[in-house]
């Protein structure tokens, strides 16, 4: 009897696990315990795959035999396409091929766009050189695009939906970099670039005087200007704001340059006193911080790596679409904002500070690299680096701005700035989808962990800290020893008391 139980319990057991197993198929569930939830799908992808209209055609283009870390990429990758099935009720397909299986098939992943890289495989006690593909290439109707390369230990979702969002966007907003007064064109920005071009199309426009700005571009980017603009300019720039128009500016009134130690304020340009009728005052003087850069310098007696704090990071963000997700930003050599509320119909929205150990140096001067900071020169409390205005800010139409008090911290021409800082990007990627009222990618965009540096500690904590990873761990063992000895005491004794 008693064995029949145990025979119907493990075939009720088995069955459980198969529907489990079937149901499991059909519908999924899961925990995520990340802190950014890499393993859940955002709204915006799920919002895209929901809305589908055309079927997407996803081949994944992986070796076999790749390393373990490989290996989990390419696994995630696949559950991760498992969910975009779903998700888009079977608008969404794929299938995985192994290039390294004939040449036919790794001449198809060139072909797409998908290039290898050289990897080191173990076997057999000997260490061979693999060539291994990773990527993946979209395809709806005659329309490609390609991933080149799935990075290991990253999410590719970001770059997954971004590829489908290209081919599936119809019709981009317009978006025009202003030029003709010394600004950095589109093409100096080229990471912000390559990141907007997935929803905006990106062009180059300057102002002439027979026509007006026009309307039909959703947001107006002005990076550092540097010659003067004429009172017509800027009430072509009024004009535009009053029929709608949106403005990004990136501009400081400060020159910075690492190898010109003379600072000085840049000539008036006249974009100052066009900022300060509308509330916003750049005060014309440095921020500097204790939270700040590490920088590089050549000497004649060698390389110098020190602690900058012309250079701060930003890492106090305002609760705002413009810098959700935003973990740090590096400026340097940044001005700082003041605020005069002058109109009621405008809400001015800090969105960026300094730490609260900040400090202001008013030019000119010329930088010490060997001074000795204090923290009489961090006692200013934070400072504003970036501002959004929303309202009616010229005219009578509605119309957003977003001015950062820096013009150089997204260039990727600048020396020592080629590859970016990933936030960098992403502050400006996100103000720019904020201004064109499409924040679907914003909460995508910052999904990875980019930044995570410890806080600073002082000295005497150090040392607190110090002394108790070595006398702790002693202090345990010993109070652990003396209980045991204490614990095997007491039961000798109690042992010794029992009377047979």
């Amino acid at each position: 009897m008693k064995k029949r139980k145990v025979i119907i319990r493990s075939i009720a057991f088995f069955l459980f696990l198969i529907l489990l197993n079937l149901a499991s198929y059909y519908w999924f569930f899961r925990i995520d315990f990340t802190a950014d939830k890499n393993f859940t799908l955002s709204k915006a992808t799920i919002d895209i795959l929901k809305n589908l209209k055309e079927n997407i055609t996803i081949t994944a283009y992986f070796s076999e035999d790749l390393p373990t870390q490989l290996i989990k990429s390419k696994n995630d990758f696949k559950d991760l396409l498992i969910e975009y099935k779903n998700y888009s009720k079977g608008k969404v397909s794929f299938n995985f091929i192994n290039p390294n299986e004939n040449e036919a098939q790794e001449g198809l992943a060139q072909t797409e766009g998908i290039k290898p890289v050289m990897v080191n495989v173990s076997e057999r006690d000997q260490v061979q050189q693999l060539r291994a593909y990773r990527g993946a290439s979209l395809k709806v109707n005659t329309q490609k695009e390609a991933i080149p390369m799935i990075q290991p230990g990253e999410s590719a979702e970001y770059a997954l939906t971004t590829a489908m969002k290209k081919l599936t966007n119809k019709k981009k907003p317009r978006v025009a970099f202003l030029q003709g007064h010394g600004e950095y064109p589109s093409s100096a920005l080229a990471q912000v670039v390559q990141q907007i071009s997935v929803s905006d199309s990106i062009e180059d426009y300057t102002i002439t005087d027979t026509a007006e700005i026009p309307s039909f571009y959703k947001a107006l980017i002005i990076v550092d200007p540097k010659d003067s603009i004429p009172p017509a300019h800027f009430r072509k720039i009024e004009n535009y704001l009053n029929n709608g128009g949106n403005i990004l500016l990136a501009y400081s009134n400060l020159y910075g340059d690492l190898n010109q130690p003379f600072l000085q304020a840049m000539p008036e340009t006249g974009m100052g006193s066009w900022l300060s009728k509308l509330g916003i005052n750049l005060k014309g003087e440095y921020t500097v911080d204790v939270q700040c850069r590490r920088v590089v310098k050549q000497e004649q007696m060698g390389t110098l790596v020190f602690r900058f704090p012309y250079y701060p990071i930003i890492k106090k963000f305002a609760d705002h679409p413009a810098t959700k997700g935003i973990e740090a930003v590096f400026f340097p050599f940044l001005n700082s904002i003041s605020i005069t509320q002058k109109n009621t119909a405008v809400k001015i929205t800090p969105l960026a500070y300094s730490s609260s150990k900040s400090g202001l140096v008013k030019p000119p001067f010329v930088i010490d690299f060997n001074k000795k900071w204090s923290d009489s020169d961090f006692n200013k409390g934070p400072q504003i680096a970036e501002v959004a205005l929303e309202g009616i800010i010229a005219g009578k139409g509605n119309s957003k701005m977003i001015v950062f008090a820096n013009g150089k911290f997204a260039i990727n021409t600048e020396p020592g700035q080629e590859e970016l800082n990933a936030d960098n990007v992403n502050i400006v990627s996100n103000a720019i989808d904020w201004l064109t009222d499409d924040t679907g990618l914003i909460e995508l965009r910052t999904k990875a962990v980019t930044y995570r540096a410890l806080n600073p500690v002082e000295d005497s904590t150090k040392e607190i800290i110090k002394y108790l990873n070595v006398f702790l761990p002693i202090l345990i063992i010993l109070i652990a020893g003396f209980s045991r000895r204490y614990q095997n005491s007491k039961k000798r004794r109690r042992l010794m008391q029992i009377t047979y």
